[in-house]
């Protein structure tokens, strides 16, 4: 029981781990549903502060 609960805490950690990649993915995402249903607005202001912060903690290695 203990090593599942360690195993699924290490896997929790792994997936956060790299937040950098998470916004990214986050941004890749929100772009490619904007493009789809235009109709889905999302200001530019979230779009490019998710995009920035992505960026840096890509280049920090975080």
């Amino acid at each position: 029981m203990q090593k599942k609960r360690a195993c699924l805490r290490r896997d929790a950690m792994n997936f956060t781990k790299n937040i950098g990649m998470l916004l990214l993915a986050i941004y890749l995402i929100l772009v490619g549903i904007v493009a789809l249903i235009p109709s889905i607005a999302i200001p530019g202001i979230i779009m490019g502060i998710l995009a920035l912060a992505a960026g840096i903690f890509i280049l920090i290695g975080r």
